[in-house]
């Protein structure tokens, strides 16, 4: 009997609650004054975890004062509402800490609202689709010209790049200085095809092929009218399986020759050919390979404490094979050793960009490197000038009172390139 009568009490409290909300909004009404929803009297409704200093503490109602240099405005209306909504969300949560057991309703185990459909006609079928009505908010999430097919990821990542550049000179018979017409005409071309290591992260397969030619008009040379001055086909290859982080346990070969034969000026001796010389080389280590998200900056370091490093000339009846590091009389030169081999493309600007490759192989009797060097200035999206600087140290090759075991090679060039890649 008192708990029948406890109940009935708080109904009664209730009813009257309800009553004098009601005749103060009649009573405000009355006075033309706005009705304002009472949100203490919503259900709890628990939505995540607040920080406690901005849950628990009671909010200052006076408003903090600005000290930048007053404005002529009255904000007093909304430091008002401000107060009044923290005021309020205060009061909800701390009910919700104190009394966890009057939270009837939980944010994320609440049910989705009904949907509503629309039906449209489509004059074209005479027939009547039903359609889901999409909400406000879903219906700017995404524009319509926003391409919504799935992405296709690639399994190999292509990147193409090929330039024609060139620089000419004419001087006519009486400059005071003298000199020579020349034209030369630099080609290069360079495709790189990779692993997506977004889909496979545990390996490291990488592949770039490169040729590279040269060629200027010989006015000095009167048995030929132009001599090729760059000429090198080039292959390397990288394949690794992930050590730890950026490490790979790894495999590279590199395979170089050129194409065109060359002669000495004035006569017919001839200075190289086709696979005279060629170089192979296959070294096993480790690779480090880093890759910013940008795409700004690639950087690759590959150590190869285990090569081996054959060299080749095919033509040893019209070459001197020892110019290349091999016997007289012989076809070919092995020799095991160490190597190693950096790579850094560093994209300085958005019009700048700098490659170069450091590479270094030893026998423990000879030492061999060579460091490259490009410098790309875009000017437009298929103009541009390079600037080529290509250091070599070879000590197998005979040594030179000038320069000695030193060998140096710059180019500036400008001309057209072309250039593309695929992503994902």
């Amino acid at each position: 009997m008192p708990i029948f009568v406890i109940m009935n009490m708080k109904r009664i409290l209730t009813y009257i609650l309800l009553l004098l909300i009601s005749a103060s909004g009649a009573a405000a009404q009355s006075n033309n004054a706005q009705v304002k929803p009472g949100k203490l009297l919503l259900p709890l409704v628990f939505d995540k975890q607040k920080v406690v200093s901005d849950s628990l503490n009671t909010p200052s109602i006076t408003p903090e004062k600005n000290k930048n240099p007053e404005l002529n405005y009255d904000r007093s209306w909304l430091d008002n509402e401000l107060n009044d909504r923290n005021r309020i969300e205060n009061a909800r949560y701390r009910t919700m800490l104190q009394s966890p057991q009057d939270v009837p309703y939980n944010a994320n185990n609440m049910r989705e609202a009904p949907k509503e459909y629309v039906v449209k006609a489509d004059p074209s079928t005479s027939l009547l689709d039903i359609e889901t009505q999409k909400a406000a908010d879903e219906a700017l999430e995404m524009p319509e010209f926003v391409d919504r097919r799935p992405v296709k990821l690639r399994n190999w990542l292509h990147t193409f790049q090929t330039s024609l550049h060139f620089t000419q000179a004419f001087i006519s018979d009486n400059w005071y200085q003298g000199g020579e017409n020349n034209i030369n005409v630099l080609g290069d071309f360079q495709w790189n095809v990779s692993l997506n290591q977004k889909l496979h992260p545990k390996f490291l397969f990488d592949n770039t092929l490169r040729y590279k030619v040269g060629v200027m008009s010989a006015q000095s040379d009167s048995l030929r009218k132009y001599a090729i001055n760059e000429d090198i086909f080039q292959y390397n290859s990288t394949f690794g399986y992930k050590a730890i982080k950026n490490w790979y346990y790894s495999t590279s070969l590199q395979f170089k020759t050129q194409m065109f034969t060359t002669y000495k000026a004035n006569t017919h001796t001839m200075k190289s050919s086709l696979l005279s010389p060629a170089e192979l080389n296959i070294g096993l280590g480790m690779t480090y390979n880093y890759k910013d998200k940008e795409c700004i900056k690639t950087f690759s370091l590959s150590i190869a404490p285990f090569s081996y490093n054959m060299k080749y000339c095919r033509n040893i009846d019209d070459l001197d094979p020892t110019s290349f590091g091999i016997k007289a009389g012989e076809h070919f030169a092995h020799s095991f050793g160490s190597k190693l081999e950096a790579k850094l493309n560093w994209k300085i600007s958005a019009n700048i960009s700098w490659a170069s490759r450091f590479y270094v192989y030893s026998n423990y009797e000879y030492v061999q490197g060579d460091w490259e060097n490009t410098f790309d200035f875009s000017i437009t999206r298929h103009l541009s000038t390079k600037i080529f600087v290509h250091v070599r140290y070879d000590k197998s090759r005979p040594y030179n009172d000038t320069w000695k075991y030193w060998q140096l090679k710059e180019i500036l060039s400008f001309g057209l390139t072309y250039r593309f890649a695929t992503t994902n």
